[in-house]
C-alpha cells in the first residue's frame, strides 16, 4: 500500500481537529506521533509495527512536557471576590467589639458589624479572619 501515509495525516488533522475543540493540550501529542509516523510511513511502508510504535513512542513521551507546559500557561486565576476578598485585610475599630454585641470595623471607607472572641477597644488596627453573612469575624492585628 503505497499511500498509507495519508492515513496518518488524515488522523494527524482528526487530532487537530478535536484539540482545537477541548482546552485539554492532550491530542497535540497525538498530532505529533501522527505526523512521525506519517512521515516513517512514506520511506518505509510496509513497516505496520513500526508505524505504530513510532505513533505510540512520540505520542506517549510528549504528553509530561506538554502537561508541564499547560499547567505553565494556564494559572488559575484565585482571585476573590465580594466579601471573600476581605479576608486578611485590616482595618481599623470605629466602634469598640465586645464579646456579646459585636461593634463596628472599617475597611477601606466601609463600615461592616465585626465580632471577635476578645474585646477590642476602639481605634485599634484590626485583621479579618472570616466572614458570616454580613458580619466579620477580626482579631487584633500585629504591629
Amino acid at each position: 500500500m503505497t499511500g498509507i501515509y495519508w492515513i496518518w495525516l488524515a488522523a494527524a488533522v482528526i487530532f487537530l481537529i478535536i484539540e482545537l475543540t477541548t482546552p485539554s493540550l492532550i491530542f497535540v501529542c497525538f498530532v505529533v506521533g501522527s505526523i512521525a509516523a506519517g512521515i516513517f510511513s512514506y520511506f518505509s511502508p510496509e513497516q505496520y509495527y513500526w508505524q505504530i510504535g513510532i505513533f505510540l513512542l512520540v505520542s506517549v513521551s510528549l504528553i509530561p512536557p506538554t502537561r508541564v507546559l499547560a499547567k505553565k500557561m494556564v494559572k488559575p486565576t484565585a482571585q476573590k471576590s465580594n466579601v471573600d476578598a476581605l479576608i486578611g485585610k485590616t482595618g481599623k475599630v470605629i466602634k469598640a467589639i465586645d464579646l456579646d454585641d459585636g461593634g463596628k470595623v472599617q475597611i477601606g471607607g466601609e463600615v461592616w458589624i465585626a465580632g471577635a472572641d476578645i474585646v477590642i477597644e476602639e481605634g485599634m488596627r484590626i485583621k479579618v479572619v472570616s466572614v458570616s453573612g454580613a458580619r466579620l469575624h477580626v482579631e487584633p492585628a500585629e504591629g
